[in-house]
């Protein structure tokens, strides 16, 4: 499995010839490793409907046929622009052609009425993958560890809008994920983080290691 970060929140991940797609934020995004035109995903994961988080979700969708999986509000804003949704909830599960998605609790706005943000763990081809969106740190992410075994977590790192570095730490401790990933930080200065600090005291106090990637690096699993 390749997962390549593409700035920001956004990630890749490709396997078998199937393209999956978090948080498509790339047009305006000045930490951006990709121009949105170049993607053809299969699958569209949405967290919630923040410009720096839906992005390019539904002109990618729209261009490429993929499916745009979020909450039932922000799929059903996805879907009346004309984009291929399917709308799940918190706590809800669901088999697709690559494995499975699970829609998790995020502690942060919607950016759309009525709805809420979310996180997700991904079962891509057998490798468990949590992306945690923009969220606070919540100790039902010490249940989440429990019920899945998780084998990446991309956590933000960035503070301001969601978890600063120490909050992330004990993050990863709860998850107990063999590997961990920062994200959504130095985009700009408002979210500025040092991921080494991250790094550092992570693998201090736990097994787990963290990997840091730039825009547009790439590692394999």
């Amino acid at each position: 499995m390749k997962l390549r970060f593409l700035g920001h929140a956004c990630f890749l991940l490709e396997e078998k010839g199937t393209v999956l797609v978090f948080d498509p934020y790339l047009s305006g995004n000045p930490a951006a490793a990709e121009k949105a035109e170049n993607i053809k995903a299969d699958f569209i994961l949405v967290s919630h409907a923040h410009g720096d988080h839906l992005g390019d979700a539904v002109a990618m969708a729209k261009r490429s046929g993929g499916l745009i999986i979020s909450t039932a509000e922000v799929a059903g804003k996805c879907a009346a622009e004309g984009a291929k949704t399917h709308a799940m909830h918190i706590g809800g599960k669901r088999a697709f052609p690559f494995g499975s998605v699970r829609i998790t609790l995020a502690f942060h706005g919607a950016g759309v009425e009525g709805g809420h943000a979310c996180g997700f763990v991904v079962d891509f081809f057998g490798q468990k993958v949590y992306f945690a969106g923009d969220t606070g740190l919540f100790g039902d992410m010490e249940l989440l560890g429990r019920l899945e075994d998780i084998d990446i977590a991309l956590l933000p790192i960035g503070d301001n809008y969601t978890m600063g570095v120490d909050d992330a730490v004990l993050a990863a401790k709860m998850l107990k994920a063999k590997t961990v990933i920062p994200m959504h930080y130095n985009t700009w200065p408002l979210i500025a983080a040092d991921p080494n600090d991250f790094k550092r005291k992570v693998e201090k106090d736990t097994d787990t290691a963290v990997a840091i990637l730039t825009p547009g690096r790439e590692l394999t699993f």
